[in-house]
């Protein structure tokens, strides 16, 4: 592969079996990085992991549940043990739920905020001491921090806190010289999107743009990359124009 963008960077992308993790895995191998594939299902990363390696890039596959500190360190010091830092941090992986606030359990609230809020401060915790300056971390948002709909209270909460959390986290990093910025993705043909049992029953309809994990990608690498040096604390909202919308 030619040199590029990321030549020889440590990138570490947890959900990298599948949607929009996987994208970002991929592109990563293509521009040249060294790529750690973390994911709850070892099957899938395993997978993506093998087609970065199969189009001549490097990457490896770590199974870990996010929310679990233990795990969260072991897949970290794999991919350190490997090649020796991190360069690149992207926290994508997410769970969500679908009920009233009234009949979601206590037991799933805590399960949402966990893989989803817990798991950035995890990584951030654990990985930031294996970054050196230059050092980028990228968060995955949702529009849900900024518009959302009934019944998923606790996602649209974890992506909220995820948000401000970047915020504070940037000025905490700056003296590191590590950025840390957020994606926050509209409708993208995912798993997680048409999983969504509103979505399979139809009483919610998908309208108006709906993105394809590249495009995600692309925004993820350009956050993470040296030309975006002076951006931190940032959420760039890649939704097709969906919040512009009445």
């Amino acid at each position: 592969m030619s040199a590029t963008r990321f030549s020889d960077k440590v990138c570490l992308v947890t959900g990298g079996g599948s949607g929009i993790g996987r994208a970002a895995c991929h592109r990563f191998g293509a521009e040249g990085g060294r790529v750690a594939v973390v994911d709850l299902n070892e099957a899938r990363a395993a997978e993506t992991a093998a087609t970065i390696t199969a189009s001549g890039g490097r990457a490896m596959s770590v199974a870990a549940d996010v929310s679990v500190s233990a795990e969260v360190q072991g897949a970290i010091g794999k991919a350190v043990h490997a090649w020796g830092r991190l360069d690149v941090v992207v926290n994508d992986a997410a769970t969500m739920t679908f009920t009233p606030v009234v009949d979601t359990s206590e037991a799933d609230f805590d399960r949402v905020l966990a893989v989803n809020l817990r798991s950035v401060f995890l990584f951030v915790k654990y990985a930031v001491p294996h970054m050196k300056a230059g050092g980028s971390i990228v968060n995955v948002s949702s529009v849900h921090a900024h518009q959302t709909t009934a019944n998923v209270a606790a996602y649209a909460a974890s992506k909220g806190g995820m948000e401000a959390m970047t915020r504070a986290l940037s000025i905490e990093l700056s003296g590191r010289g590590v950025r840390i910025n957020c994606v926050a993705p509209g409708a993208v043909d995912t798993p997680m999107l048409w999983d969504n049992p509103n979505v399979r029953s139809g009483a919610e309809k998908i309208t108006g743009a709906v993105g394809k994990p590249q495009d995600l990608a692309a925004a993820i690498l350009f956050l993470a990359a040296g030309e975006a040096e002076f951006i931190t604390g940032a959420t760039l909202v890649v939704d097709g124009g969906r919040l512009a919308q009445l």
